[in-house]
Order: C-alpha cells, then sequence, then structure tokens
C-alpha cells in the first residue's frame, strides 16, 4: 500500500491511543499530530478507565504501567461541615463492575504520557498550531492550518480536539457549541500543593447549599486533587457569570469561585487560598456532546470531539481510538468504507451511554437548600451502615449484569510494527 497520509488534530487520549494501534497495523501510515499547545499537555484531572476500555490497554500492554500510577483512591466520602463522614462509597475491588471509583483511577496527565510516550518519536508532531479549514477534494483532505497557512493534503483527518471541537463545527455546518448538552455543571481543577485529606485515600465530597460542591481526592504525591463544582440548574444568573468567566480565562474564573465559595463552610478558605497559589488550574462545563454523524467523506470525530460522555469519556476515547484503527486495518484499500463500520459500532454505542437524566441525578446529589442536603445525607448514611450499594454491586455480578462492553471485531493485528 502507498504512503498513508493522516493528519490527527490534538494530542490527547484519543489521538495517542488510534496513533498507536494505526502504527501496529502496519499499513505504512505517516502521522501528524498537530497541539494547539506549545507542548504536549500532560497535566488533569482524574480520570478512570471501564468496559471495553480495560481490554484495550491490555492489548497494549500499559495494564502494569498504569496501575503502578494509580491516584490509590480508595473511594469517596461524603463530609459535613466539621468533617464528620455521613456515607461512603468504596472501590469494589473489580474491573467488571465498578462504582464511582474505577480500579484504574489515574490523572490524566499520567495517563496521557503513558500512551503518547511510546509513539512519540514515530509521528511527527506540530504544536502550537490548529486547523483553520479544511476541504475534501475526491480521496483527498485539503488542510489549511491557522498560523502558518500552510496547505497540505492528507488522506484522513481525524478531530481530536476536545469538547470545543473547532472541527466538529465545521464537518456539521453548525456551531461547534450547538452540540454540547447538559450545560449546567461548571468545574474548577487545580492541584493544592499539600495534604488537605491528612493521609486519607478516601477522597472527600461536601455540599453547601445553592447547589456549590467541594470535592477533593487523593494524590500520592501528597497532594489534594480539588474541584470546586457549580450546579447552575434553576440558577440562570449564575449561569451566565460562570459562561462570562469561562470566555475570560482563568483569573476571572478564580474570582467568581472566591465569590460563590468564600461562605461555602468546610475547608472552603484552604481550598481557596490553594486556588490561588497553584500552578495547573482549568475550568471547564461537565458536558455531553451529541452529534448527528461522527463521520463525514474522510474527515472523522474521536473521543470527547464526536461523543464526549461525563465518566466514561476516557474510556470511550480509548475505545474509539482502537475501532478507528482496527476498521483501517481491515479495511486498508476502501477507507470510507473503514470509516463508516467505525461510526457503526462506535456512534450507537456512546449514544447508549448518554443519558438525559444526568442534570436530575447532579441535581439529586448536588441539594439546592439545607434542608435537601440533609434528607440526601440521611440517605446516604443509611445506604452506608445497611451496605445496601455493596448489595446492589454484588446481586448485580452474581446475576452477570456487568459493564456493558462494546461488541469490538476480532482484528487481525500484526504481532509486530
Amino acid at each position: 500500500m502507498s504512503k498513508f497520509n493522516v493528519l490527527i488534530s490534538g494530542s490527547g487520549i484519543g489521538a495517542s491511543v488510534f496513533a498507536h494501534w494505526l502504527l501496529r497495523a502496519n499499513i505504512n501510515a505517516h502521522i501528524t499530530i498537530v497541539e494547539r499547545a506549545p507542548e504536549l499537555r500532560l497535566t488533569g484531572a482524574s480520570v478512570d478507565i471501564r468496559s471495553s476500555a480495560v481490554d484495550i490497554i491490555k492489548w497494549m500492554g500499559a495494564e502494569e504501567e498504569i496501575r503502578r500510577n494509580n491516584t490509590l483512591e480508595e473511594g469517596v466520602e461524603f463530609v459535613d461541615e466539621n468533617n464528620n463522614a455521613i456515607g461512603t462509597l468504596a472501590a469494589t475491588g473489580r474491573t467488571d463492575i465498578q462504582s464511582s471509583t474505577s480500579e484504574f483511577e489515574i490523572f490524566r496527565g499520567a495517563l496521557a504520557k503513558i500512551f503518547i510516550d511510546p509513539i512519540v518519536d514515530r509521528v511527527k508532531m506540530i504544536f502550537d498550531e490548529t486547523v483553520e479549514k479544511y476541504e475534501q477534494q475526491d480521496d483527498q483532505v485539503i488542510v489549511t492550518f491557522s498560523k502558518s497557512k500552510n496547505v497540505e493534503k492528507y488522506d484522513l483527518l481525524v478531530a481530536a480536539d476536545g469538547l470545543g471541537s473547532k472541527i466538529r463545527g465545521m464537518m456539521l455546518d453548525q456551531n461547534s457549541r450547538d452540540f454540547v448538552y447538559q450545560e449546567s455543571l461548571y468545574v474548577a481543577y487545580f492541584t493544592i500543593k499539600n495534604d488537605l485529606l491528612q493521609g486519607s485515600r478516601f477522597a472527600k465530597w461536601y455540599n453547601a447549599t445553592n447547589r456549590r460542591c467541594i470535592f477533593l481526592r487523593p494524590d500520592p504525591a501528597g497532594y489534594t486533587r480539588a474541584n470546586l463544582v457549580k450546579l447552575t440548574k434553576d440558577d440562570p444568573e449564575s449561569k451566565e457569570k460562570l459562561e462570562k468567566a469561562l470566555s475570560e480565562g482563568g483569573e476571572s474564573y478564580k474570582d467568581l469561585m472566591d465569590e460563590f465559595f468564600s461562605d461555602a463552610g468546610w475547608l472552603a478558605p484552604e481550598v481557596l487560598k490553594g486556588m490561588r497559589e497553584t500552578d495547573d488550574f482549568y475550568s471547564s462545563i461537565f458536558a455531553q456532546v451529541r452529534t448527528p454523524k461522527i463521520v463525514d467523506r474522510r474527515v472523522v470525530l474521536l473521543g470527547d470531539a464526536g461523543y464526549a460522555t461525563p465518566g466514561f469519556g476516557t474510556s470511550l476515547a480509548i475505545m474509539g481510538g482502537y475501532v478507528l484503527a482496527g476498521e483501517l486495518l481491515n479495511n486498508s484499500n476502501n477507507v470510507e468504507g473503514a470509516l463508516k463500520n467505525y461510526q457503526d459500532l462506535v456512534h450507537p454505542f456512546s449514544k447508549e451511554s448518554q443519558t438525559d437524566y444526568f442534570v436530575q441525578i447532579s441535581a439529586l446529589l448536588n441539594p439546592q437548600t439545607s434542608t435537601g442536603i440533609w434528607i440526601r445525607n440521611k440517605i446516604l448514611g443509611w445506604m452506608t451502615w445497611t451496605k445496601l450499594d455493596q448489595l446492589m454491586l454484588w446481586t448485580s455480578a452474581k446475576l452477570g449484569f456487568t459493564e456493558k462492553k462494546l461488541n469490538m471485531p476480532d482484528y487481525p493485528w500484526p504481532s509486530s510494527a
């Protein structure tokens, strides 16, 4: 086969998994990755690995290293303003049925490094650059880059450029934000350079009124990974403020977090102080991406760009990268047929993982009033005392109700590449 030129926009999880398996396919692929950041972004909050993605990391030979870089989180503990435990959701110790804490709980930066390191010298990296526009002609995609204005031809353009994917908007000929749903949960992420959890391996979840949440997670380095969460259900004024702060950038968002959380109680003063001192602050909406399609001839959406799903997005990106490369291996002389197969496999599965009840569930877990918090806490305490959550998971396992997996073909990977 002649050289197969591929451009991947974005260097995240889905992109590096796809590049790994496309190189493994040994179909003479020449891969270029264009990244808008000036260097690889090896930071980020905790992510997890579930469902068929667990199988894929094993086939990649990455399981052991991922486990070595695990956050060591043992579960989630709900606490009150006096730091008293209310209820606990522990990890299951299994990979087929997992609780809110996965058996593969790892920081995004560590996972990105594990995936990108083996392939970074085998691909062409272009930093501080993006795709400005593209045009499809026959069996090629003509790409114009934003800064250099260079025009290049590729056999395939893969949009792995995240939740706000610019290429998604171009592909579907609409504003990219039109496909972002459930924009009610806003999260600030940052690392606090001391251990507010005092050695505990349980994440701490604290709620204040007006649907405010402080979520602290352990870090093996002795730090604390902090999330400040604001749910804007039935609160258009806060939503407007948050959208404005998101558009203006980090300092504006920090100022708003000070405004929202200064009277939240519990460890809010220490968390806000840590926020001001951190060097890895970022903020985003917790949202789904729903698209009518993820393929248009030789342009394809991968990961969050096509099917962002809170709590499951990393796993979907891993699965998407694997299937896309596998279908290109199976159909090396029929690229558009391979992309159609990718869409037929991944798109319906990702849609099944998305739910209209996301905001409602978030609202139940993040009550508006002190009475609502009291009721939720009583329910969580009762579930912990009766071990109902563990019983439900044990029963599901015994009945065979394990995590649903993607029905993937058995791709004929060469033994070496």
